[in-house]
Order: structure tokens, then sequence, then C-alpha cells
């Protein structure tokens, strides 16, 4: 297979995910590194991928609308062609529509459909000289956006339950487009405004993020993260902005005895580290051992001696009871706040597999409350917007627990490397967080501090 072209190459990636149902980042990375593409024709290829896997919704319409054949009907590589094509007619402004009705068809006919390339020209034909909107969309408001933006319609129901017509179709939007590349600075080793000024000096425009004292976001694309300004001399992490509020949430001091249940690949394990001054000890705890390796590697990046790993299901962890001034539990969730990094969560999930992975977090919420201290702090953490992984979650745990209770983040805030009550505009009236990537600029995520009544610190 020539390597060199690039809608060759996301063909096959894209076949890859189809087939094997291979993860998009796992697939595009596997299909980049065996390709000779220059630099643009790698952004292409990326382009290309995750707007195929996130937009399938939309394309296969389409392909219902102006083809003959229902899709259930047509091949495997035909469908994948004429998502490709369809993706760069509607949502790619910078190609010429007739180079990419020419490239869709010569990629049929070099893929063993020379025979149906007719059919794939007169498709995107026909797309093109349609007037106006060509998808046709259901009047139900929530299959109505579904469709139009490319999710599940229960995804989209729920939203609409919490939010409203208007602020779900701008997540929908949100969500669609390419990810930020946020960075948190690492403060045991160099102020932000290092960082800053040694990336400006590079070309590389960044600014600070509102909500995190350590965070810096880049403003454009970047080639290899390994090359930029600071990586060998570990002076910042990759981290989105929200996630970097779980360790200020936590609020670990110097000297205690931190637990992060969850750790894997360690970035707010990490954080929590660099909160301290790297004073105290650190348990990063997982059950898979290889993507804690990553946990231990960064910390040794970031210069970082107060971690310790333990690879186990927090659920059989028996050593830690009562020992833990502060437990971080960032729990397995269904991602659905980071739809735009992860373009085939959408596809993955489903209402069964939420109620599996509540069931789950409630398991871990409980056996990580046993590690507390008495008068210590408990913080569950999720990257998703479900009530029925979060709000409710939290509700059972108060419910068969009274002597737990909420701390609101306005109530104190003691991280000396902080400016007075960093989260306090984001605590909703209950005193949990729950960012909203279309309101906040973020990942979507979801946090709460609890403290046992037993004792105030």
């Amino acid at each position: 297979m020539p390597n060199s072209n690039p809608r060759q190459v996301a063909f096959a990636i894209l076949k890859e995910i189809d087939r094997r149902d291979t993860y998009t980042d796992v697939a595009l990375n596997r299909g980049l590194s065996g390709a000779k593409l220059a630099r643009v024709d790698r952004g292409l290829v990326t382009e290309l991928v995750y707007g195929v896997v996130r937009r399938r919704r939309s394309l296969d319409a389409l392909i219902g609308q102006f083809a003959r054949k229902p899709i259930e009907e047509q091949p495997a590589d035909l469908r994948l062609i004429f998502h490709l094509g369809l993706y760069q007619l509607r949502y790619l402004d910078q190609i010429p529509a007739p180079a990419v009705v020419h490239t869709t068809v010569e990629l049929a006919k070099n893929n063993g459909l020379r025979g149906l390339s007719g059919v794939v020209n007169g498709v995107l034909r026909q797309y093109m000289r349609s007037p106006g909107d060509p998808l046709k969309l259901p009047d139900p408001v929530a299959q109505r956006l579904a469709m139009l933006h490319s999710y599940p319609d229960w995804i989209v129901e729920k939203w609409l339950t919490q939010l409203g017509e208007t602020e779900t179709q701008q997540l929908c939007e949100w969500f669609n487009r390419p990810p930020t590349l946020d960075l948190r600075v690492n403060i045991h080793k160099v102020s932000v405004a290092e960082v800053e000024t040694a990336f400006q000096e590079a070309g590389i425009s960044v600014e600070r993020l509102p909500y995190s004292p350590q965070g810096l976001r880049l403003l454009k694309k970047v080639g290899a993260v390994q090359q930029l300004p600071g990586f060998e001399q570990g002076w910042w992490s990759i981290q989105d902005g929200s996630a970097q509020l779980v360790g200020y949430l936590v609020d670990p001091q110097p000297g205690e005895v931190v637990i992060d249940a969850c750790a894997a690949p360690g970035g707010k394990t990490t954080h929590l580290a660099e909160l301290m001054g790297d004073r105290g000890t650190i348990w990063g705890c997982d059950r898979q051992h290889s993507r804690l390796k990553k946990a231990i590697q960064n910390a040794q990046r970031l210069d970082l001696h107060s971690i310790k790993t333990l690879v186990a299901d927090l659920r059989e962890i028996g050593d830690f009871s009562v020992k833990g001034d502060r437990v971080l539990v960032d729990a397995p969730c269904s991602g659905l706040g980071t739809l735009h990094r992860h373009a085939d969560a959408r596809w993955r999930q489903s209402p069964e597999s939420i109620e599996q992975l509540s069931v789950l977090q409630q398991e871990l919420l409980e056996k990580a409350a046993s590690w507390v201290k008495p008068g210590g702090i408990l913080v569950y953490s999720t990257c998703t917007l479900d009530p029925q992984e979060n709000e409710q979650v939290i509700g059972r745990f108060l419910d068969q627990n009274p002597q737990w209770r909420i701390v609101p983040v306005r109530s104190r805030q003691r991280c000396p490397a902080l400016s007075p009550e960093p989260l306090a505009p984001l605590s909703t009236p209950e005193g949990w967080i729950k960012i909203w990537p279309h309101r906040h600029q973020m990942d979507g995520f979801f946090m709460v501090r609890l403290q046992s009544s037993q004792e105030s610190i």
C-alpha cells in the first residue's frame, strides 16, 4: 500500500478502526508511524480520521439520502470512501470541491472499487449540486441535534435535560472542535513566567488559563511535544485545564500521606507531588501495570521523588485502612466530558455501560473512604458530565454514610501556590464543581471534596 498519499493512509486507518474496533488514537498513531508524509499531510490525515469518526452519523445520513442502496447493503470499504469524500465537502473549506471528487474517485479505483467509482462520483456531485444544506433533519429536538452534530440520541437527550436546547447545541458544537493542548507548569522546578518566556522566545504563542495558576494553553498546533522548550528538563506536563483543578481541590500539604486511588497514567499524581513541594508520601495505585509505568516515567522526568506506586485493584487493597490524610478517587468513567479528544467515545458508550460504570464508581468510592483518617479529605472526580456517574453517585454515598459531608471549595483553600479561592467561581450551590466545556472552554469534569464529620481539620 502506498504510504505517501494522505487519503490512502487515512482510509487504511479508518479500515482498521472499522474492522478491528481499534481505538481511534491507537490506530492513528500506528498508521502515521508507518507513513512517509510531510507535516501538512500528517495534519490532513489526523483531520480526516478524527473528523470521519466524529461525524459518522451525519455522514451516514447523507449517504442514505444520495446513494441508491441502503448503507447496510453497501460494501464496507465503499462506505468509508463515501465518508472521506463527504467529510471533505461538508466540513473542510480549504480543499476545492473538484479536487475532493477527483481524489475520492481515485481512492475508490485504487482500492478494488473501480466498478463503483462512477457511483462515488455521482453521490459526491449530487451533494455539491444540492441547494442549501443537503442534510435532511428529523423534527424532534433531540434527534435533530443528534443528527446534525453526529451523536447518539441518548447522549443529546441527557444534555437537553440538564441544559435546554440552546446550550445543548453549543455543547454539541464545542465537542466537534479540535482539542487544545494545555500544559501544567512544574512549580517544583520553575515558575509559570519562566516557561511562558521560553515558549515566546521559541515563537510559540501561549496564554494563561483562567482557573489554574499553573496552566498554559498553546494557541497553535505544534509538532512533537518532546521538542518543545522545557520538556526534557521536566518543566511541564500535558494536562487539560479542568483536570488540573482536581489537584487544587485535594489541596495536599507538605508531609501528608496522599493516596491517588486510580492513578494511571499519573497526571494528577504528579500534580499532587508538585503542590506538596515533593515532601510527604503519595501512593499512586492502579490495576494496570502498563499504564502505571507511565506515571513512574513522568515522575522521573519531573524530578519528583515522593511518589510510590502499587499495582492492584482498588477494591482489593487492605493496607491503606485509615492511613490517608487525603485520598483522591479519579474514577473510571464514560469520558463523555472529553468527546473532542476521544472521537469514538460517543459510539462506544451506551446507557447500559453508564449503569455498569456507576456501580463500579460507587464501590470504589466506598472503599477509598475507608482509607481516610478521621477528619481527612476524600475527593471524587470524573471526566464525564453524566449525573448518573456524578451527582447520583455522591448522593447515594452521602445517604449511606451520614458521617461524611461535602466541603465546598469556597470554605477554605490553603495551598500557598494559589491566589485565594481560585475554584470558588466554579462551585455550584450543592458544593461540587461541574465544568461545562462550552461555558468554561475546558474538558467536561465533575469533582467534589468530602470530609468525615468525626473531626474537622
